[in-house]
């Protein structure tokens, strides 16, 4: 081969390259396209006061965090030490004084200064748990359906024997006044209001169950002030396993029970047809109060020690399933938050303070009593998170705090924006039941929100266990709770 062919390609692709550079840089002289913020893809400069709050040391320890919590299953051991080896831990239980010690110590293996408070809790335990149609239209002679069904906390007990009555069927409140006591009196009442499936599927999964537990809540109460026998309810959920969902119910002096939608269908189509009579056995009892405990583990702030940073989660579960989603998933995050801190020898200035609280399910008598502790000095708690919603990718925050505040942060979600944890949403209520106390008085308040289209599958079901939790996204989650906890405590 000769040397002038080569000098001819070598001269074609230098024009080559230079045409195509200069068609570039036009390009990148034209103004964007209307409609498309010039923003959009590029990152966003940070403000003068971010800048004073944000310092490169400090950015660069957030990163650092960031990639520990995403390379360490911490969390994911001490989860799965609570819900297989301890189990479900109910109020007032063996197995939440159980999981208060073992948080506790593992917090004092961190180098924590760690503390369990006296939490004076309801102890309300289940018993049998049965129902069956006993008649109805088109009803076999010598035969009975079975109803699968929980009961609800803050249920008083049938006979041990059971009882047998017909059941009403309604769909709001105003159905359940508009009978009057003539219809409900001695009567199993239902309501049947159905979980909005398709808001939750558009991730609006708390919105609807905010409009379904209601009844939940406080169906017993308008059922017993007419007279009824007993009082059940849809159970408020998303997937329709034949799976009853358990929870609190407002104490009401009679039965009450949360049926699975398969069968609250069922008995809606069979009242339709016609006279309905349910034999229904829940035998709970309410023990005596006795004594639980938050427990409260600080990282000492090295420059202002008074002030504080929490992160937490609520320790008690419901006695269903083993309380993976709900919540011994935003315990562990939270405690891992103080893992990473530690283990990367970083000093807060600010005191990072984890809890674990205890009765947030069965009246929140741990937030309640925290708020009573420590309310002389919320003027010096910087801010709260807690972690209530699940163990599902985690998508930002609820804040409960001024815009002002809320821009402040921005930076974080820049850390966080690897894993797309970057939403800031804000809310008028608190994020989180157990830092409402903290909340109303003013302290800036934060939730991790997850992805929670899934959760109202398993929530205070049989199937809140450990294999519904994904070791990625729990990682992704304790990575929110520590950069964000830590950059509290530093900015």
């Amino acid at each position: 081969m000769t040397k002038t062919p080569i000098r001819y390609s070598i001269l074609l692709i230098a024009l080559c390259t230079v045409t195509l550079l200069t068609a570039a840089h036009g390009q990148n002289q034209q103004p964007p396209k209307q409609g498309i913020p010039a923003s959009w893809g590029s990152i966003p400069q940070m403000t003068a006061e971010q800048q004073e709050n944000f310092s490169p040391q400090l950015l660069d320890e957030l990163a650092a965090i960031k990639a520990a919590a995403l390379s360490d299953d911490y969390a994911y051991h001490q989860l799965a030490h609570l819900t297989e080896n301890i189990g479900p831990r109910p109020s007032g239980s063996a197995q939440a004084g159980a999981a208060a010690e073992y948080v506790a110590g593992e917090l004092r293996k961190l180098g924590l200064e760690v503390h369990l408070e006296e939490v004076k809790v309801s102890h309300w335990v289940r018993g049998a748990e049965t129902a069956e149609l006993v008649e109805y239209a088109g009803h076999v002679s010598g035969t009975k359906q079975k109803i699968v069904l929980t009961a609800l906390g803050g249920s008083t007990s049938t006979p041990a024997e059971g009882l047998t009555a017909d059941v009403v069927v309604v769909n709001s409140f105003e159905e359940l006044g508009a009978l009057g006591r003539d219809k409900v009196a001695g009567k199993i009442v239902l309501f049947n209001e159905i979980f909005d499936k398709q808001m939750a599927a558009a991730g609006y999964s708390f919105v609807s169950y905010g409009e379904a537990v209601r009844f939940r809540g406080a169906g017993a109460k308008a059922a017993a002030e007419l007279g009824a026998a007993a009082s059940l309810v849809r159970s408020v959920g998303s997937a329709d396993y034949r799976l009853p969902h358990t929870g609190w119910s407002a104490p009401a002096g009679i039965p009450a029970g949360a049926v699975s939608a398969e069968d609250a269908d069922l008995i809606a189509h069979l009242s339709a047809q016609g006279r309905v009579r349910m034999r229904l056995t829940l035998t709970p009892q309410k023990l005596p109060d006795t004594t639980g405990y938050n427990v409260i583990g600080d990282v000492k702030g090295s420059e202002h020690p008074e002030q504080v940073v929490v992160v937490s989660g609520h320790l008690d579960s419901w006695d269903l399933g083993t309380g993976a989603i709900d919540d011994g998933a935003g315990v562990v995050v939270a405690m891992e938050a103080a893992e990473i801190v530690q283990r990367l020898h970083l000093h807060p200035k600010r005191t990072l303070r984890v809890i674990a609280w205890m009765d947030e399910e069965s009246g929140g008598a741990g937030g309640q009593a925290y708020t009573k502790d420590y309310g002389a000095e919320f003027a010096r708690h910087v801010a709260a998170i807690e972690s209530d919603s699940g163990a599902a990718h985690p998508l930002g925050f609820d804040v409960k705090m001024t815009p002002k505040a809320a821009e402040l942060l921005q930076p974080v979600t820049v850390v966080l924006q690897s894993f797309g944890a970057t939403a800031m949403e804000p809310r008028s209520e608190s994020p989180g039941a157990d830092i409402t106390g903290m909340s109303q008085a003013g302290v800036p308040a934060l939730g991790i929100m997850q992805d929670g289209r899934t959760y109202f599958y398993y929530h205070h079901t049989a199937a809140d266990t450990l294999d519904k939790v994904v070791p990625s996204e729990l990682r992704e989650n304790g990575a929110a709770m520590a950069v964000m906890g830590y950059a509290l405590a530093c900015m």
